[in-house]
């Protein structure tokens, strides 16, 4: 299905942070309500030096009591292994049937290092090297599980094919690795993969290793400025363009309605503030000010982070994905079940299957 300008559906997708919250309850609320409103996934943050709840654990709390909605979880690579990083996504995975994904950070202060205290921190340049060469071990780990190697025959008292299972040996700048999993594969295969692409050192890989690269722009020739170079990048390092989706990443406060649309603001678009672009407004110009930059090749979508979590996720779910609804532009219901589904991006074949390169 496509949009009345000729471009396919957009992506929506927004952050259910609530800082200071310990309790699940609040979080299961959020992805609930977005989750009535179609939207492709929620994103969790999480960082050593954050004082919360783990990230992948509330949504794994968040998972049976929802039932489409992909959930995201941030988990960091500088300081935690490969091994135990995949199989905390791919229990996500399992526990949600087939909606989690991964979105990559690293940890990039010396204060976060010495919680660890395992190393220093190291540049930029470094970390995120780091995190594509994780992202690229925490697959080969999931691979090494080819579909159907859990038999589960007890009759026979068969429940395994060790044909299907597969050796890795994986070593980093900073790591090695050694396999496979101690589970099979994940429902998607590999569960998607989130980068922010924002900062110049992180583009690299999410080119090569993200499903999705989130962009904090403040104009549409920002946003889609660099959604050409990832694309571009892409396909320098082999990938199919179209398998990496770009959403905008935006703040948005709603508290007030359209009247509060200030000058760079409203259907001006959003204003660059110190944490990132702010859009503050109502729903009606949220929807035009996203199908406009939709419709003009800036963006597959967007990924909203609410001011104020309930108050500005109802408004969005109720009135701009309303209105995005109506237009043809957003779907009105999950037309699959995982979140790979919900993102138009096909299911990985096990690299190391008979037949597969």
């Amino acid at each position: 299905m496509t949009s009345s300008q000729g471009r396919g559906l957009l992506h929506l997708a927004a952050a259910v942070d609530r800082p200071g919250v310990y309790d699940a309850g609040p979080y299961v609320e959020l992805a609930r309500l977005a989750e009535r409103g179609g939207l492709d996934f929620v994103t969790l943050d999480d960082a050593f030096a954050r004082p919360g709840p783990d990230a992948s654990a509330v949504l794994a709390r968040v998972a049976p009591a929802t039932h489409r909605v992909g959930l995201v979880p941030t988990l960091t690579t500088a300081h935690t292994e490969p091994f135990h990083l995949q199989a905390a996504v791919a229990t996500l995975d399992r526990v949600s049937r087939g909606r989690a994904g991964w979105r990559i950070d690293v940890s990039s202060t010396e204060g976060e290092a010495r919680l660890l205290g395992r190393r220093h921190s190291a540049p930029p340049a470094a970390l995120w090297q780091e995190a594509g060469e994780v992202a690229d071990a925490a697959a080969k780990l999931w691979d090494r599980w080819e579909d159907g190697a859990a038999v589960r025959d007890a009759p026979t008292g068969r429940f395994l094919d060790r044909g299907k299972l597969h050796q890795v040996d994986v070593t980093g700048a900073a790591f090695s690795v050694r396999g496979p999993a101690p589970a099979p594969r994940p429902p998607q295969g590999h569960p998607v993969r989130v980068v922010d692409a924002t900062e110049g050192h992180a583009g690299p890989t999410a080119a090569r290793y993200a499903d999705v690269a989130l962009v904090r722009a403040a104009s549409p020739a920002q946003a889609r400025t660099v959604r050409d170079r990832l694309r571009a990048d892409a396909a320098a390092a082999g990938r199919d363009p179209d398998s990496l989706l770009v959403l905008v990443s935006l703040l948005i406060d709603l508290g007030d309605g359209e009247h509060a649309a200030a000058p760079g603001h409203g259907g001006g678009g959003p204003r660059q503030t110190p944490q990132g672009p702010l859009y503050r407004g109502g729903p009606v110009d949220l929807a035009d000010l996203i199908a406009s930059w939709h419709k003009d090749g800036a963006a597959d979508g967007f990924h909203l982070v609410p001011v104020e979590p309930l108050r500005d996720l109802e408004r969005l779910v109720n009135g701009t994905v309303a209105l995005l609804q109506h237009r043809g532009l957003f779907r009105t219901f999950y037309p699959g079940s995982t979140l790979r589904e919900h993102l138009g991006l096909a299911r990985p074949a096990g690299r190391y299957a008979e037949g597969t390169a």
